[in-house]
């Protein structure tokens, strides 16, 4: 860990269970997507996020992608755009898109979840006090992922282990650029002042894992259950841990 400064953490697969976010969250959007509209369709947030939908739709539709479902324009029948609305989020949900408008509604609808106590946060126990002594040896946190920052804040918030952003920095998301590219981490390195040198970015994904050390970044892949399975080139390319207890150990060595 020497030279190190700054950690850079995805949270699926890294520092909570895949299993939470698609058995807990995920399945969460897909029961209450048509209630959470009809209960807030006239509030000047959820006309936002429809009509941010909305624009995606006509351009997914415009650059003919395969089974996009459209959204009417505001002044059809309210009903009928409501449900048009809801069942394009269940179509790009099936697709595994993310897009930034989804992502917004969706953290629009996690945050009524996690304020009432519906879901609480999974984080792997062995994250938390690697966090603390990291900060406590004054190093800096910043959490990147595909969910909206407001996700990201609402799942470290309302955690199983309390509230935990006082131990985070800061947050990124896709509006800063996608993960599989250089450039969002080349970014991210300059928006909080930092040589990509001096940053330790920890993911599941090796494709984000290249995409960072290509930025400059030194990388370290997570392996937890229900990862994906990583191939013996994975595995020899990139510094693999099976726990962030596992960065505390002398000698360490990054990829």
């Amino acid at each position: 860990m020497d030279g190190i400064k700054v950690l850079l953490l995805d949270i699926e697969g890294t520092t909570s269970s895949i299993k939470f976010v698609h058995d807990a969250m995920f399945p969460y959007v897909v029961s209450h997507v048509r209630s959470f509209l009809e209960k807030h369709w006239h509030e000047a947030e959820c006309q936002e996020d429809v009509q941010e939908l909305r624009k995606l739709a006509q351009q997914d539709k415009e650059e003919g992608v395969e089974g996009v479902v459209s959204i009417p324009d505001k002044a059809d029948d309210e009903e009928t755009v409501r449900d048009s609305v809801a069942s394009n989020v269940l179509w790009q949900m099936s697709s595994d898109r993310k897009s930034t408008a989804l992502k917004q509604l969706q953290g629009h609808m996690w945050r009524e979840a996690f304020s009432q106590g519906i879901l609480k946060g999974h984080v792997y126990d062995d994250v938390v006090p690697v966090l603390q002594w990291w900060r406590a040896n004054g190093g800096a946190i910043y959490i990147y992922s595909s969910g909206s920052v407001e996700a990201q804040k609402l799942l470290y918030g309302h955690s199983v282990q309390g509230n935990l952003l006082e131990l985070l920095n800061g947050h990124f998301d896709t509006h800063i650029g996608v993960k599989l590219e250089a450039e969002s981490y080349k970014k991210i390195a300059a928006s909080i002042t930092c040589d990509p040198c001096e940053i330790l970015f920890l993911t599941d994904i090796i494709k984000e894992a290249r995409a960072a050390r290509k930025a400059g970044m030194k990388t370290c892949v997570v392996v937890r259950p229900g990862n994906q399975p990583l191939t013996a080139q994975d595995a020899a390319e990139f510094s693999i841990i099976h726990s962030f207890d596992e960065l505390r150990q002398p000698g360490h060595q990054l990829c």
